[in-house]
């Protein structure tokens, strides 16, 4: 079983045997797969443990709330100590957090101790995320990426679709521990998936790191994240979240200034001022935003309609179903016609907002909901795959945060600015806000991405100010 080691850029960090990469890969879909019901399971559950566990029901929303912000705040550290050790052990442990913390909530004694544990595993979750990333990006070449992140993306999509039944179908089998046991044995599972699996870490590492710039970069995001939670959760007084966004401000202010004067900031900037890099973030973040305005907002519409719960159930379908069963084909679509294929879907979607601005009839919500439904499902995981072929194998794990990092606060500043919005205007105006968010990222996309037989995701010569040539990957 030799493991090697490649110098080239467009070739894997490491070289493994078929079945080897294969069980990579499984594992890390098993993993992709507990995320979207840690995240649904306790929204679903968070009235009942309120109501049963002792403690102050302010502490209810933070079972939500304390997973989120840090899994944010941990997200970039996490993905830059994955690249800097063994990256299956640390995939491992992150896996073996969430498994024990979701044993522990099961079991949890009071509300205080369920938030305190929800932070360790949104700890453990950013463990798995950025350790995942970076073991995928390290042994697999940029030119298989797309098919990877299409395999990926099905997983996700259909978490994400069947979540809240699976957080149901839990709570009326076993009450609420039970949807804390689930996604612990799935981890858990995903975890034993690396046994007898190389490290994969590689050797050379620089051990300086920019531990103050990674913090204050957490830091930052977490507040700016739980912030918006926070408001759009209502019922909290202003100074809760104007407090935390004082907190994001003045962490982003100190991050320049570290940054600035670090030798090797946290902050991969290399990657940020790649056009490309930053149109697919934008693009994904965009899609995320319709996707949860959309959840919110259909339904909504629909009862206004005197929509029944059969046809509301297959509006919803239409809207979900999709991301489970297409990400192959739009892995496929994506080898010649990415930009497009991405750019098309995000001015879809922004017609389709408007569309919606213009007549509520339970017609319209069906085609719209079918129309954002497939144009998620013929990109889910395109932005990723294409994103992640200017990643160096040696910084997947960073790379794969700041992007991970972009999509989930694009996501949610798009819901908390829909929600302002659709208390002042209505439902059909917070997709308004979500379509404009498509509609930028699409203008983006074509712009900052290169076309045609270009979109390849491979080198491509260019030249620096001073006019020695470099090499860049094309998307």
């Amino acid at each position: 079983m030799a493991l090697g080691i490649l110098l080239s850029r467009s070739a894997p960090l490491f070289v493994l045997s078929t079945r080897q990469r294969r069980r990579v890969l499984a594992a890390e879909l098993v993993s992709t797969a507990v995320f979207p019901l840690a995240i649904t399971g306790a929204t679903a559950v968070v009235p009942e443990v309120t109501a049963r566990l002792p403690g102050p029901d302010a502490f209810g929303p933070w079972v939500v709330l304390a997973y989120n912000g840090l899994f944010a705040a941990a997200l970039l550290l996490a993905g830059a100590t994955a690249d800097r050790t063994a990256r299956t052990g640390f995939f491992a442990v992150g896996n073996g957090l969430v498994a024990v913390t979701g044993v522990l909530s099961a079991f949890a004694p009071d509300l205080p101790s369920l938030v305190a544990l929800r932070v360790l595993a949104g700890v453990g979750a950013a463990m798995c995320a950025a350790g995942g990333s970076s073991m995928i990006l390290a042994v697999y070449p940029p030119e298989e990426r797309r098919r990877v992140y299409g395999y990926s993306g099905a997983v996700l999509g259909g978490s994400l679709a069947l979540g809240p039944v699976v957080a149901q179908a839990l709570m009326a089998v076993g009450g609420w521990p039970l949807v804390f046991l689930a996604p612990a044995a799935v981890a858990a599972l995903a975890a034993l998936a690396t046994s007898g699996l190389p490290g994969l870490r590689a050797p050379g590492t620089p051990g300086r790191f920019d531990l103050a710039g990674a913090v204050l970069f957490g830091v930052t995001v977490a507040a700016a994240v739980t912030a918006l939670g926070l408001g759009l959760g209502g019922g909290v007084p202003w100074w809760g979240p104007g407090g935390l966004i004082a907190v994001a401000v003045a962490g982003a202010v100190l991050l320049v200034r570290v940054e600035r004067r670090a030798a090797e900031p946290a902050i991969p900037v290399d990657l940020l001022r790649i056009p490309a890099y930053r149109a697919y973030g934008l693009a994904t973040g965009a899609f995320m935003g319709m996707l949860v305005v959309g959840l919110t907002v259909l339904p909504q519409l629909g009862a206004v309609q005197g929509m029944g719960p059969g046809t509301a159930a297959v509006m919803l379908s239409l809207l979900t179903v999709p991301s489970t069963v297409l990400p192959l084909v739009a892995a496929r679509l994506a080898r010649r016609l990415a930009r497009a294929q991405v750019t098309v879907a995000l001015f879809a979607c922004a017609a389709t907002a408007v569309v919606l601005q213009l007549t509520e009839r339970p017609a319209a919500l069906l085609g719209a909901a079918a129309v954002v439904g497939l144009c998620l499902g013929l990109t889910e995981g395109v932005p990723d795959g294409q994103a992640l072929a200017y990643v160096p194998a040696r910084r997947g794990g960073a790379g794969a945060a700041l992007f991970s990092t972009t999509r989930m606060s694009l996501e949610t500043l798009v819901l908390a600015a829909a929600t302002g919005v659709m208390a002042a205007l209505g439902p059909a105006a917070g997709l308004a806000v979500a379509g404009a968010t498509c509609l930028v990222a699409g203008v983006v996309v074509r712009r900052a991405v290169p076309g045609g037989r270009r979109d390849r995701g491979r080198p491509v010569r260019r030249r620096t100010p001073g006019g020695r040539p470099r090499a860049t990957p094309r998307s």
